[in-house]
């Protein structure tokens, strides 16, 4: 089988570590299999996409929606690599699939505006499929509605036209999109479970997603409702893409 790639952001090596645990376990992977490129720590290699089945994107600390003076140095070159990659996966229809932070840079490639309107707390909250979604390949044997993790600064308001809206959530209109077949992008996270959620929770104390005295009541919300439906899905695409 040709190898799939996941494209990380994260700088910490606990949570880097953890999220490409979860996505080997998840997916079905070994580590011959997932080829992870830590895109904080050096650019992004060249990919040929003939010499790998897809391509994953986990979650990170960029938010796309952010001045471009309040941007670092290597967020610029990351955004400017994903918008490269994209030009070739969207133009291919190549297998992408980008979990929380793969919203970003594909809403942006594809004009969608990207903002903190939707934003949501470290939390589960329930999401609904539409009829595109539940006919979706991708997201076959879940249920209609199911309970995700999130925890995000920014989302998509206005889905590109070229965009099919897959999933919504009460406070968050686009849960997950696909542009032609095989591109996707989830604002919640597929790849978490509970442990992991609470991991990331002790990690990113004082990155603005909670306040320094809501340590508890954040791993509280993240206990508010077992999940066990959305990691399906991670194990569908290597099924449909796997080659």
């Amino acid at each position: 089988m040709k190898p799939f790639v996941l494209l990380a952001t994260r700088s910490e090596d606990q949570p880097a570590d953890a999220e490409y645990a979860l996505f080997l376990r998840y997916a079905g992977l070994d580590e011959r299999d997932l080829v992870r490129v830590r895109l904080e720590a050096a650019p992004m290699p060249r990919l040929d996409l003939d010499a790998i089945s897809g391509i994953f994107v986990g979650g990170g600390p960029f938010n796309a929606s952010d001045p471009p003076e309040r941007k670092t140095p290597v967020q610029h070159r990351v955004e400017a690599e994903f918008d490269a990659l994209l030009d070739e996966v969207v133009a291919r229809d190549f297998p992408f699939l980008g979990a929380c932070y793969g919203v970003g840079p594909l809403g942006v490639h594809q004009g969608g505006s990207i903002d903190r309107t939707h934003a949501e707390p470290i939390s589960v909250v329930p999401v609904t499929l539409t009829d595109a979604g539940a006919s979706d390949p991708i997201l076959a044997g879940l249920p209609r509605m199911f309970d995700a993790f999130v925890g995000h600064k920014e989302a998509i308001s206005s889905l590109p036209r070229s965009a099919t809206l897959l999933a919504s959530s009460p406070t968050c209109p686009v849960q997950m999109f696909r542009v032609g077949s095989n591109v996707y992008a989830t604002q919640f996270h597929p790849e978490l479970d509970l442990d992991g959620i609470i991991l990331r929770i002790h990690a990113y104390g004082g990155y603005g997603y909670f306040a320094d005295d809501e340590v508890e009541a954040t791993i509280a919300a993240a206990r508010r409702a077992p999940v066990s439906h959305p990691s399906r899905m991670l194990r569908n695409f290597v099924e449909r893409h796997a080659r």
